[in-house]
């Protein structure tokens, strides 16, 4: 009934045989999904009949919220299916009212009787409204707890970092690396400060990626099986950016070290009837001093490619190319957590690539140097 002459409208739309149909296909759906849920719970169980290394593996890959899930899509699919037959019924009845009303408004003779049929076709189809917008605001909410949603802009954020530590601290340290450099340009000690930190973050990036087996794994393969592949060109471009972030601000401690060293030997000696804690002391106070006029120092040393490169150019422009190559290792950073892509992380390591051989590795070892020739006056 899509139209009904007498009345003008049809006050219940709707098809009963395509709504049973699709909630028969919905119930069938939903004990599929039962039955899988059931069966890789047992699988996954220790105590199931499974056994032997092919179940130990089985066990170890199979991610923990896949039997939640299955158990949610089975549950929603039910409810959904439980929601349609009961609107079957409801659209049957209200469908066999509305035909009713239409045979009252053709049979009526007088404009009282045709105005009453229509008066219950419109109430029929008020009720017939709501109670479709009850069912589908309920279809809408099984289907929420289908699938898991997407995580949002900070939820991803946040699982990309505890997924892979390393990788953040790597990331985190080539963010304050930039920072450091422009502040450098204003307050030497503030960027030294921010420096310092970048690269106490490089030293721990570092030593969590060597300690890792898969990204060793990802630089063997490819030395020993010749797997030069994306993994590996990552994994290489990655440890030469935690070692070039790392290694100067590794000299410039090892440099104040050496001084401490030295002062407190110095100190214990011209007075050796004092106690050790004034010793220490002074190795401490000498310590701290050295590190940071060493790191101040090496703060100055410039790139020697960059400084060839740009002999003939202003001063500033030179100044301005240090500080834009840090910058553009902050953009690949921030470049991993702005997008999945693999053509922009491949981009990314391309661009750390080149970064590292013409910017990282000759300006960490002319900083190197220099924090070497503090320590061998």
């Amino acid at each position: 009934m899509s139209h009904s002459p007498a009345l003008g409208f049809d006050p219940a739309p709707g098809n009963p045989a395509a709504v049973l149909t699709l909630a028969k296909k919905l119930l069938a759906s939903a004990n599929s999904l039962g039955e899988a849920s059931r069966v890789v719970d047992a699988l996954a169980s220790n105590s199931s009949g499974w056994q032997g290394e092919a179940a130990t593996a089985f066990r170890a890959s199979l991610s923990q919220d896949l039997p939640r899930y299955l158990r949610s899509a089975h549950t929603s699919l039910a409810e959904a299916a439980r929601r349609l037959t009961a609107w079957h019924d409801t659209l049957v009845a209200h469908r066999a009212l509305a035909a009713r009303y239409e045979s009252q408004a053709a049979a009526a003779t007088t404009e009282p009787a045709l105005a009453d049929a229509r008066r219950l076709a419109r109430e029929l189809a008020a009720e017939h409204a709501a109670a479709a917008g009850r069912v589908a605001k309920t279809l809408n909410a099984a289907a929420d707890r289908l699938a898991p949603k997407e995580p949002g802009v900070f939820a991803s954020l946040w699982q990309k970092i505890t997924e892979d530590p390393a990788d953040a601290l790597s990331n985190a340290s080539a963010i304050l690396g930039a920072a450091g450099a422009g502040l450098s340009l204003f307050c030497p000690p503030a960027g030294l400060a921010v420096m310092l930190v970048a690269g106490g973050l490089s030293l721990a990036a570092l030593g969590m990626h060597v300690a890792d087996p898969k990204f060793r794994k990802s630089l063997t393969d490819g030395v020993t099986r010749g797997e030069f592949d994306a993994d590996f060109w990552k994994a290489g471009v990655t440890l030469l950016g935690d070692t070039a972030g790392a290694v100067p601000g590794v000299a410039a401690v090892a440099a104040g070290a050496k001084a401490g060293t030295l002062a407190a030997r110095a100190a214990l000696t011209a007075a050796p009837e004092a106690s050790a804690l004034s010793g220490l002391t002074e190795g401490a106070s000498t310590f701290g001093r050295t590190t940071w006029s060493t790191g101040l120092q090496i703060q100055e040393v410039e790139n020697p490619l960059t400084a060839w490169a740009l002999r003939s150019t202003n001063p500033t422009v030179t100044k301005t190319v240090g500080v834009a190559v840090p910058v553009l290792g902050a953009a690949t950073a921030i470049s991993d957590y702005a997008s999945d892509s693999d053509a922009v992380d491949q981009t990314a390591v391309a661009v750390d690539g080149a970064r590292g051989v013409v910017d990282d590795v000759p300006s960490s070892t002319a900083k190197v140097a220099k924090a070497w020739s503090v320590m061998s006056p």
